[in-house]
């Protein structure tokens, strides 16, 4: 596979987020991280922060992207010439969700677009950007659920929230 997409609102993104980056990497020329604006939620962090954060959180991924988009993801893949889409996997309850997802876009998309689902590493099968933000906001330790570059970011928030 040439170019794969990973993409999300990664609002803030996590370490599950971080590993499921670095095992796509592994399968492709290219991996495109996409942060997207999910219209159902309120981010905490804007697209620009989100992306700047991923940035600094995988230096060490030389064949890694970080774009963001808008709209339908299937109109971005026809776009962009993208061979397959990654998608995490933590429970059953996220299965049902990426399942319809998957087999609603794959109608849309133009060309064999392949949906790969991996499963997230069980030490972080249970943390969401939702929870991180949850317990964060309620001065709960999240060190070692996000990356250092996104921990930072919250902390700056934080204190200019205050």
């Amino acid at each position: 596979m040439r170019r794969v997409l990973y993409a999300g609102s990664f609002d803030p993104i996590t370490n599950g987020h971080l590993d499921l980056i670095e095992r796509s990497s592994k399968l492709c020329g290219q991996l495109l991280i996409g942060v997207i604006q999910n219209v159902s939620k309120n981010s905490f962090f804007t697209m620009e922060e989100r992306s700047q954060i991923i940035i600094d959180s995988i230096p060490h991924l030389k064949n890694v992207e970080v774009i963001t988009f808008d709209g339908l993801l299937a109109d971005f893949v026809n776009k962009n010439n993208i061979d397959a889409v990654v998608r995490g996997l933590r429970a059953t309850t996220d299965f049902e969700l990426e399942i319809q997802m998957a087999q609603m876009n794959a109608r849309l998309y133009r060309n064999a677009v392949e949906t790969i689902f991996l499963m997230t590493a069980p030490q972080y099968s249970f943390v969401s950007s939702s929870i991180v933000k949850e317990v964060f906001a309620l001065n709960g330790d999240v060190e070692g659920l996000i990356p250092q570059p996104a921990l930072d970011a919250l902390r700056r928030k934080n204190t200019v929230n205050t």
